[in-house]
């Protein structure tokens, strides 16, 4: 098989961040789909310390969470929203876990770019740990909000760019 042809390198090169989503709910099947394969990222020790919340548009957080961004009129658009925290408790190192919750989202990401609907990744929701995990009902001594990934069917093409590869390289190979 050429690398053309593999679907995972395909996907990969494909998944683009969506901000405008249809107001089609997004099914259940789906979003356990999506969490599922959060599951299954690598962690440290395999501790897996991350937990999910799905907020659906009807949940009243759903709106809250608007308050608690720059995006907000991103997290309006969309039909639900994964946050993804990380359990205190279940934590053993900062620097590993903070890398598994980035390796469980991008997980997530491809999984929904898989199932046809749209969705990004929402980083700086996190900077105020107390309003937003306040919203979500959780304690700030018990988790810490990694991510928010507004999801939905897409309503645009999404684009990206990226640096050539040489740029990247510390040394060529």
């Amino acid at each position: 098989m050429s690398h053309s042809d593999n679907l995972i390198i395909n996907a990969l090169k494909e998944r683009r961040s969506i901000r405008k989503f249809t107001d089609e709910a997004v099914s259940k099947d789906d979003i356990t789909t999506i969490l599922e394969a959060g599951q299954w990222a690598p962690s440290g020790l395999n501790n897996q310390p991350w937990r999910f919340l799905v907020i659906q548009k009807d949940d009243p957080r759903h709106e809250q969470l608007t308050e608690c961004t720059k995006y907000g009129h991103i997290v309006r658009a969309s039909t639900a929203c994964i946050c993804i925290m990380l359990d205190k408790s279940a934590m053993y190192s900062e620097m590993k876990d903070h890398q598994g919750a980035g390796a469980c989202t991008q997980n997530m990401l491809l999984a929904i770019h898989a199932l046809g609907l749209g969705a990004v990744w929402l980083g700086e929701i996190v900077n105020d740990q107390a309003k937003s995990l306040g919203v979500l009902g959780l304690d700030e001594n018990e988790y810490e909000l990694q991510v928010v990934i507004a999801l939905g069917h897409p309503d645009q093409n999404g684009s990206a760019k990226r640096k050539e590869l040489s740029e990247l390289m510390l040394e060529t190979i």
